[in-house]
């Protein structure tokens, strides 16, 4: 669904599953200044949103996902992931409880098939689980004060002008993306695949409570979570920025020769230049020059490759 806030003056669409929000308006530099100041707003209303209604709604989702939803405090956010069998991250969502019902976001097109996921394990529960097309996801950055990089806003979608208005100025995805990059926040789809578990990107913490009952792929987080040494370490890539363009997503990652990884979301800075996020074999040595799309890149440790903890935490 196409973005009313399009209509903005000087937004440019953007590409592929984000083509219906804005990737800028005008100058994406004087936005990522102005989210990293901590004023402005970025249109994510692509997302898709779910809810999930029901007296069982905190219990059901405590059971099958990696969050601690028991006893969630309503106006909390919090995030979770659906591990299969394995410990592979097959779905993974954000959201807050009212008291009456848990309201959720994932990426655009993944929420029909997470809802679907979630209606085959309903069996007995009390628990309705739907689609909406009438509430919008936005970010607003945080403040010096909050220690938070921001936090999301649901927004009926007839009223998405009116929230433009008050929270300007609006900010594109390209600046969001660039400051997610910079804080090393893994986008499921984008700078993850089908193999990758919760250890190798810094979800443990953030998306994964460590001190909770059994849930489905559970053996493998605790296992390498005990152990160490995740397969593979996600990092901060800077780029060479003699050549004026970014790696496509999914553009292999190379060390003499080799494919050691992959590179998913990148962007161009407004301080540190061109940069992207890699998902990298662990044993790869972090001082070691990689090659992306035939451009130098420098690495910046992410996840700690020994642990599977994130260096900087989520936020």
């Amino acid at each position: 669904m196409q973005s009313p806030l399009l209509a903005l003056p000087g937004a440019v669409a953007g590409d592929g599953i984000d083509a219906t929000v804005a990737a800028h308006y005008g100058s994406f530099n004087t936005e990522q200044r102005s989210l990293a100041s901590g004023e402005g707003f970025v249109d994510l209303s692509h997302r898709d949103v779910l809810r999930i209604a029901g007296p069982d709604r905190l219990s059901w989702l405590h059971n099958l996902t990696t969050q601690f939803f028991d006893g969630l405090a309503p106006g909390a956010w919090t995030q979770a992931l659906v591990l299969s069998p394995q410990g592979h991250v097959e779905h993974a969502f954000a959201g807050v409880d009212d008291g009456e019902s848990f309201t959720a976001h994932t990426e655009p097109g993944a929420g029909a098939a997470l809802v679907e996921w979630l209606e085959r394990m309903k069996f007995m529960t009390r628990v309705e689980v739907s689609l909406l097309d009438d509430l919008a996801v936005m970010w607003r950055p945080g403040d010096a004060q909050s220690h938070v990089a921001g936090r999301y806003d649901l927004v009926p979608r007839d009223r998405l002008e009116a929230y433009a208005d008050a929270a300007g100025p609006a900010c594109g995805l390209w600046a969001y993306e660039a400051l997610r990059i910079e804080r090393g926040e893994p986008r499921f789809g984008l700078d993850t695949d089908h193999r990758t578990i919760p250890n190798e990107v810094g979800w443990i913490g953030p998306a994964v409570h460590l001190d909770k009952g059994c849930y489905r792929g559970q053996e493998t987080v605790a296992r390498v979570h005990t152990l160490g040494r995740p397969p593979r370490r996600l990092v901060m890539l800077h780029l060479d920025g003699t050549e004026n363009r970014l790696p496509p997503a999914g553009s292999p990652v190379s060390l003499e020769g080799r494919d050691i990884g992959f590179v998913g979301a990148s962007a161009r800075h407004h301080e540190l230049g061109p940069i992207a996020l890699a998902l990298v074999k662990r044993n790869v040595p972090v001082d070691a020059t990689l090659l992306v799309d035939e451009m130098p890149a420098a690495q910046e440790v992410i996840v700690d490759p020994e642990v599977g903890l994130h260096v900087r935490p989520l936020r």
